[in-house]
């Protein structure tokens, strides 16, 4: 019989959780997926690259519950609702993740859950075994 690989959960405590039946992040054996983060209602009126700023340190909380840190992220997929973000957004990111170049992609979507919301990341790691 082989041993089951562990699931761990992990919440964010939000409210759409249950309402769309989802997790911040799942992590099972040495692979941890987090859900697309946006900043939270206290950065309504933050520019896009604050907004950044603010879910790569909610990514970097997650990343330490799972037991994993910035350097064990091996893709992001960054959404904006305007491509003029770009910039700011990618300078939010490099601060993080220059030194560990992750593979990422950079796409334009037309709206978000909350209209103030100005961009979303998601966030795949893998720890070494």
């Amino acid at each position: 019989m082989t041993n089951p690989i562990s699931r761990q959960t992990i919440s964010s405590g939000g409210q759409y959780e249950s309402v769309f039946g989802y997790s911040r992040a799942v992590r099972v054996g040495n692979h941890l997926h987090i859900s697309g983060t946006c900043a939270s209602p206290d950065h309504e009126h933050s520019n896009a690259g604050e907004q950044a700023q603010a879910i790569l340190a909610t990514v970097r909380n997650v990343l330490a519950e799972a037991g994993m840190s910035v350097e064990d992220v091996v893709r992001t997929v960054v959404y904006l609702r305007d491509i003029n973000d770009a910039a700011q957004v990618a300078k939010a990111h490099s601060e993080v993740f220059d030194g560990i170049r992750p593979a990422s992609s950079l796409i334009q979507v037309d709206s978000m859950l909350r209209p103030w919301q100005k961009v979303e990341i998601e966030t795949y790691a893998i720890v070494a075994d």
